[in-house]
């Protein structure tokens, strides 16, 4: 049996103005941590915010997240869509593999990608709509 993990929940902005208050006080890091209930890494992982921003820096949680993780040039994007409307018969690895050949065989997009773009461009067949088996008697 796996031993139970413990939760943190994010800290609020009052924790971490009670943090960095009780630090510059204090001066102990420890002390600013046990006083408003976090952990040392959570104090380090805030101390470059609120070095460069103060207090302001603290008031919001920013999310690390990448904001468009999927997102291709849109130069790349383009000779996409050129290719297809060139070469309508190319499937997706054709069109990967010409992009790739002209970059020095260097890929450019997956041919997953190159679907993705030419269906959002409304380039790409749509599937049909499937159809019953057997259908109703009469």
């Amino acid at each position: 049996m796996t031993p139970k993990r413990t939760h943190f929940p994010r800290t609020t902005a009052a924790q971490r103005r009670l943090l960095f208050e009780t630090w510059e006080a204090t001066g102990s890091i420890e002390e600013a941590c046990r006083k408003a209930p976090v952990g040392q890494r959570t104090f380090y992982n805030w101390k470059a915010r609120f070095a460069v921003e103060g207090y302001a820096g603290l008031a919001e949680f920013r999310s690390q997240a990448p904001k468009a993780p999927h997102r291709i040039a849109p130069e790349i994007a383009a000779q996409v869509k050129a290719l297809r409307e060139q070469q309508p018969g190319w499937g997706k690895q054709r069109i990967a593999a010409e992009l790739s050949k002209g970059n020095n065989w260097v890929p450019l997009v997956s041919p997953n990608t190159v679907r993705r773009i030419l269906r959002d461009a409304e380039l790409w067949p749509q599937p049909e709509e499937p159809t019953k088996k057997g259908g109703h008697r009469p």
